[in-house]
C-alpha cells in the first residue's frame, strides 16, 4: 500500500472545506449558510446515485402525471424533487422554495424555517433520461427579510439579489458548479469517498469561443437579430473561421460547455414562444449569475439577463449567455434592430 498516496488523498480540497473557507472571509457568519449547501449538496450525492441506478431499479418511463409546465412527469423527476424539497426543508435554514415541479411556492413550517429562499429545478433535461445524455439539478439562492411573515413578493426578486447559484450535472461524472459570489468553482465527485473534490477551481469562461449552441428547428419562427447572429455563426463575412455547433438539449449540459470552452447558447425568444421558453427564476438566473462570475454575459434580448423582474414564479424569458464578446455581438444586433424599428 502506498501510504504517501493515501496521506495525499486526505488533503483534498472537499466542497464542505472550500465552503468553511469562504464563511471564514465573514466574520459575521453564524454557519446558516454553509448548513444550507451542505443540504444541497447531500441532495445532489443523493439524486446523482439514484439517476446511475435509474435502468435498474425501472425508474426510468413515465410516472403517468403532468407538471406545471405541461411537460410529462418522468419517475427520475418526482424522486428528485421529493428529495431536494426534504432536504431543503430539514435544513432548517430554508422559509420558502420555488420547484419547477410544483405550481405554488412552497411556505416552510414556522417551527423549521430559516432566512433564505431556494428556487430549483430538481431535475433539468429529464427528457433526455432514456437515452443516457446529461442531465441536471440548477440551484439559485436568495435572503429574504423577514422569515416569518414571507410572501410571494418576496420570492420575486431580481436575480441581481441572488446570493448563490449554481447546479449539479450528472453524466459521464457528476460535477458541481457553484458560485457564493466570489468567482466560480466545479467539484468533482469521488465515488469512493462519497465526497465532492475541488477539479475546476476559478472557471473563468474565454473572452470569446468557437461554438454556438442552439436548437436550429426552431429557425423558422425566429426573430432578425437571431437569424442574423445564426448567420454570422456559419457564414462569417470578416474571413474568420465558422463557428461549430453544439447543441445537446439538456441545459446544464450545453451551459457547462459553454462555461468550460467558451461560445455562446442561446434560447431565443420565437413566434411560438413570444416570451422564450426557460424559466427565470430556477434556470435563467442562476445561469447566469454563474456565467457573469466566470468573466461572461447574459442578455435577453432587451437588457441585462439578471436585472429582470419576474411577475410570476414560472415565468420565462429568451437568453444568450457565455463568452462576453460573443454576446457583445447579439447585443449589438439586437440593438441595431431597435433602432431601425
Amino acid at each position: 500500500m502506498d501510504h504517501a498516496a493515501e496521506a495525499q488523498r486526505t488533503d483534498l480540497m472537499t466542497i464542505t472545506r472550500h465552503v468553511l473557507n469562504e464563511q471564514g472571509r465573514h466574520p459575521e457568519s453564524r454557519g446558516d449558510f454553509t448548513i444550507l449547501l451542505s443540504h444541497i449538496v447531500l441532495g445532489c450525492k443523493f439524486v446523482a446515485s439514484a439517476v446511475n441506478k435509474a435502468g435498474l431499479a425501472k425508474l426510468v418511463g413515465l410516472a403517468g402525471e403532468t407538471n406545471v409546465q405541461g411537460e410529462e412527469q418522468k419517475k427520475l423527476d418526482v424522486l428528485s424533487n421529493e428529495v431536494f424539497v426534504k432536504a431543503l426543508v430539514s435544513s432548517g435554514r430554508t422559509c420558502v422554495l420555488v420547484s419547477e415541479e410544483n405550481e405554488e411556492a412552497i411556505f416552510v413550517d414556522p417551527a423549521l424555517r430559516g432566512k433564505y429562499c431556494v428556487c430549483f429545478d430538481p431535475l433539468d433535461g429529464s427528457s433526455n433520461i432514456d437515452c443516457g445524455v446529461s442531465i441536471g439539478t440548477i440551484f439559485g439562492i436568495y435572503m429574504i427579510k423577514d422569515k416569518d411573515n414571507v410572501t410571494l413578493g418576496d420570492v420575486l426578486q431580481p436575480g441581481t439579489n441572488m446570493l448563490a447559484a449554481g447546479y449539479c450535472m450528472y453524466g459521464s461524472s457528476c460535477t458541481l458548479v457553484l458560485s457564493t459570489g466570489n468567482g466560480v468553482n466545479g467539484f468533482t465527485l469521488d465515488p469512493s469517498l462519497g465526497e465532492f473534490i475541488l477539479t475546476h477551481p476559478n472557471i473563468k469562461i474565454p473572452k470569446k469561443g468557437k461554438i454556438y449552441s442552439v436548437n436550429e428547428g426552431n429557425a423558422k419562427n425566429w426573430d432578425v437579430p437571431t437569424e442574423k447572429y445564426v448567420e454570422k455563426c456559419k457564414f462569417p463575412q470578416d474571413g474568420s473561421s465558422p463557428k461549430s455547433l453544439r447543441y445537446i438539449g439538456s441545459m446544464v449540459a450545453d451551459v457547462h460547455r459553454t462555461l468550460l470552452y467558451g461560445g455562446i447558447f442561446l434560447y431565443p425568444a420565437d413566434q411560438k414562444s413570444p416570451n422564450g421558453k426557460l424559466r427565470v427564476l430556477y434556470e435563467v438566473f442562476p445561469m447566469s449569475f454563474l456565467m457573469e462570475q466566470a468573466g461572461g454575459q447574459a442578455f435577453t434580448g432587451k437588457q441585462r439577463a439578471l436585472e429582470l423582474a419576474p411577475t410570476k414564479l414560472h415565468d420565462r424569458s429568451p437568453i444568450f449567455l457565455g463568452s462576453y464578446d460573443d454576446v457583445e455581438e447579439i447585443k449589438a444586433l439586437y440593438a441595431s434592430e431597435s433602432s431601425t424599428a
